[in-house]
């Protein structure tokens, strides 16, 4: 019996990690919306992979509810339920607080100056919205504060639970357009701040924060009875 994984083994695996990280993406950015067919030779093709590691990164993500498979119509795109956003949301919160609890990295100049740089784009992105943009630089800000995360497991449900809010904060985002931009320099403004002096706990009760002010705009916008 072969224990040790082999460079085959390793490359495998990062393909498969590529294509699961690169088609969340899409379904997060509302590329891939509600109901779009994820086609298995399709998506190898345009990789140039075999049907195999395209197939295993699909089964990823069924995992998070995302897709799911359909009789007579292969893997499609779906939505969270009402009551799944609510459970994902009540995740988020509680992880969020754990940022600066759990072995967080200590935090660098080059952060610091990430952190500049994306409040730069969301002022610039508040006098002229646009909806792609703005999820771009949503999605840069988590990435520097999942770069933060010092406990490997937190980071694992943290970017699950990530991609499983993002495309209904996104969908939303389209529908409020600047309100949402304004809320995102804010956001960036109190993280800079940590930034500076050092402070990733503050990170994580800001982040806890802005979730519970995005979670309310969702059941607002899209969950409440008067939603259109």
């Amino acid at each position: 019996m072969r224990l040790t994984p082999t460079a085959s083994d390793t490359a495998s695996k990062s393909t498969v990690d590529f294509l699961q990280t690169e088609i969340l993406r899409r379904i997060c950015f509302l590329d891939y919306q509600p109901g779009y067919q994820l086609k298995e030779a399709e998506l190898a093709r345009e990789f140039g992979v075999s049907r195999t590691p395209v197939r295993d990164a699909i089964s990823r993500i069924n995992h998070l509810g995302l897709v799911e498979t359909r009789n007579g119509v292969g893997t499609v795109v779906v939505a969270l339920t009402a009551a799944q956003v609510r459970h994902v949301y009540d995740m988020r919160l509680q992880l969020a607080t754990l940022i600066g609890s759990l072995s967080p990295r200590a935090v660098t100049e080059a952060d610091r100056e990430a952190g500049q740089l994306l409040l730069q784009q969301a002022q610039a992105l508040s006098g002229d919205f646009d909806p792609r943009r703005y999820i771009e630089i949503n999605h840069h800000l988590h990435e520097l504060i999942a770069d933060l995360i010092g406990n490997s497991t937190l980071l694992s449900f943290w970017w699950q639970t990530y991609y499983q809010a993002a495309s209904t904060w996104y969908l939303v985002g389209n529908q409020l357009g600047s309100e949402v931009a304004q809320a995102l320099v804010a956001e960036l403004e109190e993280i800079n701040t940590a930034l500076k002096h050092g402070d990733v706990a503050a990170i994580g009760f800001i982040q806890r924060t802005h979730i519970g002010y995005g979670y309310q705009r969702i059941e607002n916008q899209l969950l409440s009875p008067n939603a259109e």
